[in-house]
């Protein structure tokens, strides 16, 4: 009887790279955003939004817009569209707020937003040049926008970033796969 050893060894490397490959994570995308404290007459909290494009500069996915909620009767949506880049690409077709996007505006300091690379938008992630986009617009304040180019998937830890001048502070986003 032939010795069927080899046979049974090979299915079991088998198995155990479909195991393997089967549990292999994407990377999971963290981003910060720091909203500096600028010394002014009248502060207001700014508007903020951040997404995805592709490597064309075309939207991908909104990850979070930063605004008023609590106005009433949504008036806090009147002033998303000084957010111009945002609100030609995705803003004006929403109706805010939306649920898991949506958030009230942030305090000067550092915010960070972590993000399951294996949940939507990061695994519908065609492989890519992508940038993450962040702008801001502040009543009686100023409008800043920032991208960060990266590539998708990501196979190696990574941390970019890149610094706005005036109600932007820096941006970093990281990939820890």
């Amino acid at each position: 009887m032939p010795d069927s050893r080899p046979f049974k060894s090979a299915r079991v490397a088998v198995a155990l790279a479909l195991l393997c490959a089967g549990s292999v994570q994407a990377a999971a995308p963290t981003v910060t955003i720091e909203i500096p404290r600028l010394s002014v007459a009248e502060y207001h909290r700014p508007y903020t939004a951040i997404w995805l494009e592709d490597g064309a500069q075309r939207f991908v996915a909104n990850l979070a817009v930063w605004y008023d909620v609590k106005q009433p009767n949504k008036k806090g949506n009147e002033w998303l569209k000084d957010m111009r880049q945002w609100w030609r690409k995705s803003g004006r077709t929403l109706d805010m707020p939306v649920d898991g996007i949506s958030g009230a505006t942030r305090p000067p300091g550092e915010h960070r937003l972590a993000f399951d690379g294996n949940a939507a938008p990061w695994k519908d992630l065609a492989p890519g040049e992508y940038r993450l986009v962040v702008e801001a617009a502040r009543e009686v304040g100023g409008r800043e926008l920032i991208a960060v180019p990266f590539r998708w998937p990501v196979e190696a830890p990574q941390r970019l970033e890149a610094s706005g001048e005036h109600e932007l502070g820096k941006i970093v986003l990281e990939f820890t796969p």
